[in-house]
């Protein structure tokens, strides 16, 4: 399975919900694909979408909050994961696409061939589903839709020869439109 077929399945299956995005490749593929004003493209400040997400899910406990992580980004902010599983937001949906490489900076290795971190998640009171296949992805959005969180996806992804435009918005109007949509 490739990022930009996750991303889109995902994202036509939760709509309007709110997505933070990690920046890199997912933001760019995200923005391309399934551009709206409750997207929070990161545009630099890399590991940081849990943890905004987490400060977005605390503040906006009524709305399903979904952060689009890559495994190099989540991998530069691991104790994120333990703050959020020590605080438990019900309505944070963390969705890691790992294809074993920092791959938005020329595809150096992350260590996600040896660390797994569905089993990081796990120990620390995420509930975990792993996906390899668009079919398991598309049966798992559904399922997680009755479930508490916080609960994290773990996509397995190929590296991809396609990558979506560079986000064509400035910074400080993806602030204000989010702040906006989510109000």
């Amino acid at each position: 399975m490739n990022r930009r077929n996750a991303i889109k399945l995902i994202s036509h299956q939760i709509d309007d919900e709110i997505i933070i995005s990690a920046n890199g490749f997912l933001s760019r593929d995200l923005f391309d694909l399934f551009e709206k004003p409750s997207n929070f493209y990161m545009l630099g400040s890399m590991g940081l979408a849990s943890s905004i997400g987490l400060g977005i899910s605390i503040k906006n406990p009524k709305k399903r909050i979904f952060v689009f992580d890559g495994d190099g980004n989540i991998l530069m902010n691991l104790g994120s994961l333990t703050t959020i599983g020590s605080l438990k937001p019900k309505n944070l949906i963390h969705i890691v696409f790992d294809n074993n490489s920092h791959e938005s900076t020329g595809g150096q290795p992350t260590s996600t061939k040896k660390i797994q971190i569905n089993k990081i998640a796990e120990a620390v009171n995420y509930k975990v589903f792993k996906v390899e296949n668009e079919i398991q992805l598309e049966s798992t959005i559904k399922k997680i839709k009755n479930v508490v969180g916080p609960i994290m996806i773990l996509i397995k992804i190929n590296k991809n020869k396609k990558v979506g435009k560079r986000v064509g918005i400035k910074p400080i109007k993806i602030k204000k439109r989010f702040m906006q949509s989510i109000s």
